[in-house]
């Protein structure tokens, strides 16, 4: 229904013409943002009525473990599981700082999740087979945890945005036996309240994700970033960067990027460029981080995927 939406007022009400750049990227604005604002309005609600009924001691007692490696390996485990996207990461965010839950692990999942999920799993498996499945998955939650490790050593919780503990110390979100009308009606409010922080840092980053699939061409990655080029695995994280995509919607087109010849390392780091380290998410990130403190995360999670791209290269 989104997608006969997108191409009425693309191509009916506009009348752009079908394979023109503008109505690429246009088509693609206009579905992604809708798909995303309901995905991500159906997320937030779901969560804020689950973690009603979960008091924060719960997670934190979970995640917050007593050693801290514990806490980040369960916490990259979680994030294999759950279904969430780079669009999530505020809610998600916000509800694991109100849990008490220390800044390292809490980076520990936000980044397996969107990097590794099952149908990415599935998809790798059936196109490659269980070798590079296996080291897909093992390198995904090894980046995580050392990526969340190093965060939560160097202590950096003072470049959260201050509003974010506001949710930590309680006041309106919290609940305290509460009916189901009152957990909806607190789902209904925290949802309004969290799209209304982030709508327009959202409309940005689609609207980036549309040039790129306008205007970018599609052999633009093979140009640059050839199997004979030592510099490949660098420039294949770069040019990830500015697309928005999930792992199960990467996946196809590094099985494409495979056959006309890129190497699996430089076609992985890629995707984990993509799926972790997209510039669309880290411009929602900003809503909760400050500049230095996306800064190193940045920092961190493009050296961790640069030196996995280059072990794949020497492995595969």
């Amino acid at each position: 229904m989104l997608k006969t939406f997108s191409e009425l007022v693309t191509f009916s009400v506009l009348k752009l013409e079908h394979g023109c750049r503008l109505a690429d990227a246009l088509n693609f604005f206009i579905y992604d943002t809708l798909k995303i604002f309901l995905l991500l309005s159906i997320i937030i609600f779901v969560v804020s009525i689950v973690r009603s009924y979960f008091p924060p001691e719960k997670t934190r007692k979970l995640l917050a473990h007593k050693k801290e490696l514990i806490g980040n390996v369960l916490a990259a485990l979680l994030g294999v599981v759950t279904p969430f996207c780079s669009c999530s990461a505020v809610p998600l965010f916000i509800g694991f700082v109100e849990a008490g839950v220390p800044l390292g692990v809490t980076f520990s999942f936000l980044i397996s999740s969107p990097m590794v999920n099952e149908i990415a799993v599935v998809l790798l498996f059936g196109m490659f087979g269980w070798e590079v499945t296996a080291l897909y998955i093992g390198t995904g939650l090894v980046v995580a945890i050392i990526g969340g490790l190093t965060i939560g050593k160097l202590k950096l919780e003072k470049w959260v945005e201050q509003y974010v503990y506001a949710f930590q110390s309680g006041g309106r979100y919290e609940i305290v036996e509460q009916s189901f009308t009152d957990r909806l009606r607190y789902a209904r409010d925290n949802t309004r309240d969290i799209l209304r922080r982030i709508w327009l840092y959202i409309i940005i980053a689609i609207g980036i994700g549309g040039f790129i699939h306008g205007y970018v061409p599609q052999d633009f990655l093979v140009n640059y970033a050839g199997p004979k080029n030592p510099f490949a695995v660098p420039i294949a994280v770069l040019l990830g960067v500015p697309l928005y995509a999930n792992a199960a919607g990467v996946v196809p087109i590094v099985y494409a990027l495979v056959g006309k010849g890129l190497s699996m390392g430089t076609v992985l780091a890629f995707m984990m460029a993509v799926t972790a380290l997209s510039l669309p998410e880290m411009i929602i990130l900003r809503k909760v981080l400050k500049t230095p403190l996306l800064g190193v995360f940045a920092g961190i999670m493009t050296a961790t995927i640069i030196t996995v791209g280059y072990l794949f290269n020497a492995l595969l």
